[in-house]
C-alpha cells in the first residue's frame, strides 16, 4: 500500500463490485469516468404493482420519514423549493392545467403517509380536478419593491410546514410582477424529489405541456411506464435482507474504530442539540475556476463531482487539522435504474464519506483516495442512513447530527428551458437545514453557482462567505499544482 496511505483501507474496485446489478455498475463507472451512466435495463425488470395493495416507503423514503417523525415542531429543513420565471405572456390556465396534469401523470405528487403497526406506508390519492394555485399581483406596487416582495412571498410559502399524513406536499403561488414578468414559486416537500425531478423532469414536463395546452393541444408526453409506488415495492423486493446486510457490513468496517469529531471554527459555541435553522448564503464562481476544475478532471479521469469533494475535505483538514475526516453527500440511490429515469420521486440517500490526509500526501493521491471512497459509497448506498447508525452505534435523533454534520452535494445541470423561461433554486429560504453546514453546487455557462446553507446558531454570515472564498482558493492552488503536497497547499 501506498506509504502516504497508511491507515486507509482502500476499496478494490474490481473485486468489490462482482454483485452489483448492472445499473449500479455502470453508474459507478460513470460517476469515476466523469461520463452520464448509460440508461439500459436492470437485470430484473421493475413492472407494474397490484394498485389494491400497499404500498411501502422506499429506503430512500424511510430514511426521511424516520429523521422527520423526530422533528416534527423544529423549521421545516425538509422544504425544497424551486422558482420558475417566464418573461412574456402568461396563459394562467394553460400553466394550471399543466400542474394539474403532472401532478395525474406522477403518483409521487399526490401521495401522503401514515403509519400501521408502526411501519409506514404511501397512500397515492386521486388525481385532483384542477391543481390549487395561489395568486399575488405585485404589478402595483413600485418597481424596486416587487422583487423584494416576491422573494418574501416565495419564502413565507417556503416556511410552512408539511403534514405527511394529510397532504399534500406541495405547493404552489404564481407571483406576476408586470404584464410580461411571472415566477411560479414552487414548494415541496423531499419525501416526494430528488435534484434530478426539481431541476430537470419537472420543469421540462411543466414547459412542454405548457406550450401543447396554451395552443390547444393535447399532452405531447407519453405515460409513464411505472410509477414511485411500483419502484420501492421493487426496490424491497429486489434488494432483500441479504443484501442490505452485505452493504451495512461494509458501513461497519469503513466506521470502524473511534470516529472523528470535527471541531469547526464557529462564531458561537456548539448547543447540545441540533435546531435545524438554517440560512443561505449564495455564491459564484466564474468561468475560468470552472474550466481550471475540469482540466484536471480531464487530466485525472475523475468527475467534477470528486475534484469538489476533495477541495471539500481538503478544506476541512485545512479547518479543523483532523487527519480522520468524516464529511456526507446525497448518493443517487435508486436512480440508476432505467425504469425511473422519468420519474418524479425520491432517490436520495446520505452517505458518510470517510478519508484519512497525511500531510506528505498530494491532491492527486486525495483525488485517488476519492475514488476509492465514493466508489465504496455508490456500490453500498441503497440501505438507509438510520440503519447505518443502529449498527455503527451512532444515536439518530436531536441530540447531535451523527457522524457528519458537513454536506456537499452537486445538483444536476439546469436544463435549457427554451425562449422566455428560466429557473433559479438558490435564492429561496425555508429557515430550516437538515445539517449545519451544507454546501450545494450547480455548474452553468456562467460558471459554478453554489449556496451555502448554514446553522446560524453556530455561524455569521460573513464567516460563511469567507470559508467559501478559502474553498475557492483552496481549490485553485490544487487544480493548478495537484502533486503539491496537502501541507503546502494548506500553508498557502
Amino acid at each position: 500500500m501506498d506509504e502516504t496511505l497508511k491507515g486507509y483501507r482502500a476499496v478494490e474496485p474490481i473485486a468489490s463490485i462482482g454483485h452489483l446489478s448492472e445499473a449500479k455498475r455502470r453508474l459507478l463507472d460513470a460517476l469515476l469516468s466523469h461520463e452520464k451512466p448509460v440508461r439500459r435495463g436492470s437485470s430484473r425488470a421493475i413492472t407494474r404493482r397490484n394498485t389494491s395493495a400497499s404500498v411501502p416507503l422506499s429506503l430512500a423514503q424511510e430514511e426521511i420519514w424516520h429523521r422527520a417523525q423526530d422533528a416534527i415542531d423544529k423549521p421545516p429543513f425538509y422544504n425544497e423549493s424551486i422558482t420558475i420565471h417566464r418573461q412574456g405572456a402568461l396563459d394562467v390556465a394553460a400553466l394550471q392545467q399543466s400542474l394539474t396534469e403532472i401532478v395525474r401523470r406522477h403518483e409521487a405528487w399526490r401521495t401522503t403517509f401514515y403509519t400501521l403497526d408502526g411501519q409506514p406506508f404511501q397512500i397515492v390519492h386521486p388525481a385532483p380536478e384542477r391543481f390549487p394555485i395561489s395568486t399575488y399581483d405585485l404589478s402595483t406596487l413600485p418597481e424596486s419593491r416587487r422583487e423584494e416582495e416576491a422573494l418574501r412571498l416565495a419564502s413565507e410559502q417556503a416556511r410552512e410546514q408539511f403534514n405527511l399524513e394529510t397532504g399534500p406536499l406541495l405547493r404552489v403561488r404564481l407571483i406576476h410582477l408586470g404584464d410580461t414578468r411571472h415566477q411560479v414559486h414552487v414548494t415541496m416537500h423531499q419525501i416526494i424529489v430528488d435534484g434530478v425531478s426539481v431541476f430537470r423532469i419537472f420543469p421540462l414536463e411543466l414547459i412542454k405541456l405548457y406550450e401543447a395546452f396554451a395552443e390547444g393541444r393535447p399532452s405531447p408526453l407519453p405515460e409513464p411506464g411505472i410509477q414511485y409506488g411500483d419502484f420501492a415495492r421493487w426496490q424491497k423486493e429486489f434488494l432483500g435482507e441479504e443484501i442490505l446486510e452485505r452493504q451495512l457490513n461494509y458501513w461497519q468496517e469503513q466506521l470502524s474504530g473511534e470516529l472523528p469529531s470535527l471541531e469547526w471554527p464557529c462564531d458561537r459555541p456548539r448547543l447540545s442539540i441540533v435546531t435545524y435553522r438554517g440560512s443561505i448564503a449564495s455564491g459564484e464562481w466564474p468561468s475560468v475556476v470552472a474550466e481550471q476544475l475540469h482540466e484536471i478532471c480531464r487530466e485525472e479521469s475523475v468527475s467534477l463531482f470528486m475534484v469538489l469533494l476533495a477541495g471539500f475535505v481538503l478544506w476541512w483538514h485545512q479547518y479543523t487539522k483532523e487527519s480522520d475526516i468524516i464529511v456526507g453527500t446525497l448518493a443517487p440511490a435508486g436512480r440508476e435504474q432505467q425504469e425511473v429515469q422519468g420519474l418524479l420521486g425520491c432517490f436520495l440517500n446520505p452517505v458518510p464519506l470517510r478519508f484519512r490526509i497525511t500531510q506528505s500526501m498530494t491532491f492527486h493521491d486525495l483525488l485517488r483516495q476519492t475514488r476509492e471512497v465514493v466508489s465504496g459509497a455508490v456500490a453500498n448506498d441503497d440501505v438507509p442512513f438510520f440503519r447505518i447508525l443502529e449498527r455503527v452505534g451512532g444515536k439518530p435523533g436531536l441530540s447531535e447530527n451523527p457522524l457528519f454534520d458537513a454536506v456537499i452535494s452537486l445538483a444536476p445541470r439546469l436544463p435549457d428551458l427554451g425562449s422566455g423561461w428560466d429557473q433559479t433554486f438558490m435564492d429561496v429560504e425555508s429557515g430550516g437545514s437538515t445539517w449545519n453546514l451544507y454546501l450545494e453546487l450547480n455548474e452553468r455557462s456562467q460558471g459554478i453557482v453554489f449556496r451555502t446553507q448554514y446553522n446560524p446558531d453556530l455561524f455569521n454570515a460573513e464567516t460563511v462567505c469567507r470559508m467559501t472564498d478559502d474553498l475557492k482558493l483552496l481549490l485553485e492552488a490544487a487544480a493548478a499544482e495537484p502533486r503539491k503536497t496537502i501541507s503546502e497547499l494548506c500553508r498557502e
